[in-house]
């Protein structure tokens, strides 16, 4: 195995056993066995612990923010709002159910997860508000008694990852189409333009 690809297949061991317990019981003892090498080939990789676990988090936060770029909701006045709501949404939910362990790091950091972790997750939430408030305040701007762009920006971020965290949690009670269906509703009777 390549050292990249043995470093990589360390990160995904750390990640995996985050999301199955918890950051404490993380150690590069457990890495080691579940990777079926001995703890000096960890070290031969990762100064300590705690460099291992940096690495982690750096690696998934920055997974989740590039997928996250690609959802990236367009302006809604460039085109039928429910539907470019509906796009976003519709590739967020995907990237969640295509990458749960990198999402369940992001949307519900174990018990014991490093500061960096929090950290990073508070700035890609604030990227992400600050896109969500530019694409609906043109559409807002123009309608008679127009909500609040920030406010309705954030309540379209806490839904939207609410409905990642029933697709991680239960995605077959909640596979991404049933949440898609329900969102067209909600927003279709959320949206409507009132004189």
């Amino acid at each position: 195995m390549t050292a990249a690809a043995r470093r990589d297949q360390l990160l995904d061991i750390v990640r995996d056993l985050a999301g199955e317990q918890t950051f404490h019981e993380v150690s590069v003892e457990a890495v080691a066995r579940r990777a079926g090498i001995t703890r000096a080939l960890v070290y031969q990789h990762f100064e300590d612990l705690q460099a291992l676990l940096e690495a982690a988090v750096e690696r998934e936060t920055s997974r989740a923010l590039a997928q996250v770029s690609e959802t990236t909701l367009r302006a809604l006045n460039e085109g039928d709002p429910l539907e470019l709501m509906l796009e976003s949404l519709r590739a967020y939910l995907h990237a969640v159910h295509s990458h749960p362990g990198t999402w369940r790091l992001v949307l519900m950091p174990p018990e014991g997860a490093p500061r960096s972790l929090h950290k990073r997750i508070a700035k890609g939430r604030a990227t992400v508000l600050a896109r969500l408030i530019q694409a609906v305040r043109p559409t807002l701007a123009t309608a008679p008694q127009a909500p609040d762009a920030e406010l309705t920006a954030r309540v379209l971020s806490a839904i939207s990852d609410e409905y990642a965290r029933l697709v991680l949690t239960d995605p077959l009670r909640f596979p991404p189409d049933r949440l898609l269906e329900h969102a067209r509703r909600w927003l279709s009777y959320m949206w409507i333009e009132r004189p």
